[in-house]
């Protein structure tokens, strides 16, 4: 058969992109390598709670129309995020907030969370930042550092705060107000039943293959001797990879996730994300997704979140936005505007990290050109 879009990727930007084009009178097929369709934002429902299978997916955006648009799809409840970040014996609200600051100070108003903050960086003497550390220290002083940014910022990248670069942290947002709302932005929820029930609205009517990849299709359809054929083609794949790695890999951080069912606990630690920020413990945070949809069923589910070198095979999560990989990725980005039959969407084929509602706007603007 003939389409007019081949969509690599089920995940959130090629779904929008497919439903889009399909309003448009346009013919699609997507294809995904995973079992599943909606990416990284697939959840699975187990023991009655959506489970988020590849990390925590809080929808927030500041823009009404982007939130007009996903509320199409789905319901979204209340939820606000309110992660805690445990440091030894030790509990913080995080953002780094008054409360945050009284819990470390034993202080209780903005003037005197300023005045010790003001100190500390005086204390630090640091002019021109020359790697995170003395970065983050210069925004934030010392304590906030040492308990709430050094460990958990180490197991992040795999490396010591001295060792990255000081760009990667452009601001800490220091909040004098005792409000434990993570997110300025005034839309923000979870969808009820979960993101998987958005992607499957989002791709009714059009077909779309699971357990296929782009070369092994390609491969097929030259087997068959034809097969399908596509105007065009929507890559959201790792845009190093569809060229065959020609100037080198590109550079990523992955993760791997270690979910356990605990039948027999209700409640395992009160908050849908608690960040572990010393770096003797091996993952970054612990997820109770029943806690995104005020669960209360009998039994709950977590996961431990575990950050880890990433290489050629391993699921890439996020892209290394050093100098030295933007530098690849603009010379790869210069091969595909060549390319005028295949676009190149998606925090993969962009090579940058985009959250949900900038993900579907990229998408919305994308296909609007087409």
């Amino acid at each position: 058969m003939r389409y007019n879009y081949l969509i690599v990727g089920a995940g959130l930007f090629g779904a929008v992109f497919a439903h889009e084009m399909k309003q448009k009178g346009k013919t699609c097929l997507v294809i995904d390598r995973r079992k599943h369709i909606a990416g990284n934002i697939y959840t699975e429902e187990v023991e009655g709670i959506q489970v988020h299978r590849y990390g925590a997916h809080i929808f927030h955006t500041s823009d009404r129309n982007i939130w007009e648009y996903v509320s199409r799809f789905a319901e979204f409840n209340h939820y606000v995020n309110s992660p805690i970040a445990v440091y030894g014996k030790e509990l913080y609200n995080l953002p780094f907030n008054m409360n945050t600051f009284s819990r470390l100070w034993g202080i209780r108003t903005p003037a005197e969370a300023k005045a010790v903050i003001d100190r500390q960086i005086a204390e630090a003497g640091i002019g021109e930042p020359h790697n995170l550390e003395e970065q983050a220290i210069s925004l934030v002083g010392r304590d906030v550092y040492e308990k709430l940014i050094k460990g958990y910022t180490e197991k992040q990248w795999g490396r010591d705060c001295r060792e990255l670069p000081a760009f990667i942290i452009k601001r800490l947002p220091l909040r004098f107000t005792y409000d434990n709302n993570y997110f300025n932005d005034p839309y923000q929820g979870i969808p009820k039943g979960g993101y998987t029930a958005i992607v499957q609205k989002l791709l009714d009517g059009i077909p779309v293959r699971t357990g296929v990849s782009y070369r092994g299709l390609l491969a097929q359809n030259g087997e068959n001797g034809g097969g399908d054929s596509f105007d065009k083609v929507l890559y959201t794949g790792m845009i190093d990879e569809y060229f065959d790695y020609c100037y080198g890999a590109l550079e990523y951080r992955s993760l791997r996730f270690e979910t356990e069912l605990l039948p027999d606990c209700k409640n395992y630690q009160g908050n849908a994300v608690v960040n572990y920020t010393e770096r003797n413990v091996p993952y970054t945070r612990i997820i109770e997704h029943k806690h995104f949809e005020f669960g209360t069923q009998p039994s709950t589910v977590i996961t431990r979140e575990y950050p880890c070198e990433w290489k050629k095979g391993d699921e890439p999560y996020y892209p290394m936005n050093d100098e030295k990989n933007n530098a690849l990725f603009a010379r790869y980005r210069a091969l595909a505007d060549q390319q005028d039959h295949v676009l190149f969407g998606g925090r993969l084929g962009q090579y940058r990290y985009y959250d949900m509602d900038k993900v579907i706007a990229e998408a919305l603007r994308m296909a609007g050109q087409e």
